[in-house]
Order: structure tokens, then C-alpha cells, then sequence
């Protein structure tokens, strides 16, 4: 298996765009799709200076921020070392620096989305609140298995950084036992548990969008830098 410092000497700009034009316009094409999907309501009520549709339209552009961020963040260092070029051996605690406020501005900036909105999906509580709490519950423990079997270092996308990061032995424990994605897979299923128990209309969209999007990250960014980290 080649080193990430081979990966390094044979890659070019191909290698550092490669799926990145597919990315954007899926980008567009969501945010688009996500905009138009928003419900605003007259005179609608205020948290922290924001509407419900206020609030969502701010989750979508961060998650669009984030996701932006580590494309070129993973590429970067990746193919040119940028990180560690620029911070030696505090690179990996930059870019986690840099990383975990964008992650947990989704699922806080969700949170506010649906406890301003006042657009129902259903106005079945009775339905929404059980199936919401059905899909929290998988998520919370998924979570649990990234930060304790997945680890955080990993995570955030350490085997762009380190060699003995890349050589750690496939993850099993929790739900890493039953699938090898579990954060798209099942981590992200509790935004859509969120919208649920808010019974917020506006928040499901931001949950749809935010989904959607990781997996767009997923094919258009991680597959292909995997493909060179730890071959076909």
C-alpha cells in the first residue's frame, strides 16, 4: 500500500478536484431544492433574533460551509500537506479546531429551526413524537459508538494527517458491528428525529437537506480519497 507521502508525490490538480464538480452542482441543486421547500409564515415569532425560517435558512449555509470546508481541508492535506506545512505537529488539533464547531452548529442550529418554527408537518404528535424518538435513539447510539469505537481522532478525518491513524485496524464495536457507516447511515437519522419531536416542518427540510448533503460528501469527496488511502 503506497504511503500517504507516494499518494502525495503522484497526485496533481486531477486528483484534487476529482469529484468536486459533481459536488457543487449537487450542492446547488439541494440548496436550491431545500430554499424552495422552506415555509415562511407572517409576523412569525423570534428566537434569538431569528424566525423559524430564519433559522433554517442559517442551518443549510453552515452545513454548506462545513462541508465546503473539509472538501478543500481533506484535499489539501491529502495532496499538499497544507496543514501540517502550516502548523507542524499541531496540524491535526487545528483542523479539529476548525472542524467540530461547523459539526455541532448542524444539530444545534436544527434544534433552533424547529423550536421557532410554527409549521406543522402532520399535527399528528401522537404519530410524529414516537417515530421521532424511534430514530433519536439509533442516532444517540451511534454517536456513542463513533466517539467510543470510531474515536474522534478518526472521525475527523485523521488519516488524512497520520500514518499510524490510517494503520489502525477496521472499527468494530457498537454499531460498527452491523455497518461500516455509521455516522451517515445512523448518526444522521437523528436530524430527522429532531424535526419529528419539534413536529416542525421547516426543520425536516433542514434534516432532508443536511442528510442528503452528507452523503453528496460521501460519494463526492471521502470515496475517492479512501480509494487512495487504503486502495480499491
Amino acid at each position: 500500500m503506497a504511503t500517504i507521502a507516494d499518494i502525495r508525490a503522484k497526485s496533481g490538480l486531477r486528483q484534487i478536484l476529482e469529484g468536486q464538480p459533481q459536488h457543487v452542482l449537487l450542492a446547488v441543486l439541494l440548496t436550491i431544492g431545500a430554499v424552495a421547500l422552506i415555509a415562511p409564515v407572517p409576523d412569525a415569532p423570534r428566537l434569538l433574533g431569528l424566525t423559524g425560517t430564519g433559522w433554517a435558512t442559517l442551518s443549510i449555509a453552515l452545513a454548506l460551509t462545513h462541508q465546503v470546508v473539509v472538501a478543500l481541508g481533506f484535499r489539501l492535506q491529502l495532496h499538499r500537506a497544507l496543514f501540517t506545512r502550516l502548523f507542524g505537529a499541531r496540524d491535526l488539533a487545528i483542523w479539529t479546531a476548525i472542524f467540530m464547531p461547523l459539526l455541532a452548529a448542524r444539530p444545534i442550529t436544527l434544534i433552533l429551526t424547529g423550536w421557532a418554527d410554527t409549521v406543522p408537518i402532520t399535527g399528528l404528535r401522537w404519530l410524529e413524537i414516537p417515530l421521532g424518538l424511534a430514530l433519536l435513539a439509533p442516532a444517540i447510539w451511534g454517536m456513542h459508538s463513533t466517539l467510543v469505537h470510531f474515536t474522534l481522532r478518526r472521525a475527523v478525518g485523521g488519516d488524512h494527517f497520520r500514518e499510524e491513524i490510517r494503520a489502525l485496524p477496521p472499527v468494530r464495536g457498537g454499531v460498527f458491528d452491523h455497518t461500516d457507516n455509521g455516522m451517515y447511515g445512523v448518526v444522521f437519522l437523528g436530524f430527522w428525529g429532531i424535526a419529528l419531536l419539534f413536529g416542525s416542518w421547516n426543520a425536516l427540510v433542514v434534516a432532508a437537506f443536511q442528510h442528503a448533503y452528507i452523503w453528496v460528501h460521501m460519494y463526492a469527496t471521502e470515496a475517492p480519497d479512501m480509494r487512495r488511502l487504503y486502495g480499491p
